[in-house]
């Protein structure tokens, strides 16, 4: 069974950045794809970001592009997400997720094991 704890959320000011960490345990990491996923009060929770299994190809939401980036290191199985010109938008619970799958997926139903989530909140 795998163990992941997401870490690095905050509050921050509209325009600022955060870098979200996401350890895993438990399941060979570097075998399969992670993914960041966010849930905001009242809504559902929707694909960020996602990365494969080597870190050679990665996908994001249209509302992460350009300003969100994924990441990883699997010598330390860890999982990262910065996250820079950060919007009110943005405010969520952020959850890292590990994959079945080998290539990035922005389906939840491909991710299996989750975090418990850390909170990011950007103020106006």
């Amino acid at each position: 069974q795998v163990q992941l704890e997401e870490s690095g959320g905050g509050l921050v000011q509209a325009g600022g950045s955060l870098r979200l960490s996401c350890a895993t345990s438990g399941r060979t990491f570097s075998s399969y794809a992670m993914g960041w996923f966010r849930q905001a009060p009242g809504k559902e929770r929707e694909f960020v970001a996602a990365i494969s299994w080597s870190g050679g190809s990665a996908g994001y939401a249209d509302s992460a592009k350009g300003r969100f980036t994924i990441s990883r290191d699997n010598a330390k199985n860890t999982v990262y997400l910065q996250m820079n010109s950060l919007k009110p938008e943005d405010t969520a619970i952020y959850y890292c997720a590990v994959s079945d799958y080998r290539r990035p997926s922005g389906l939840i139903r491909d991710f299996r094991s989750w975090g418990q989530g850390t909170q990011v909140t950007v103020s106006s």
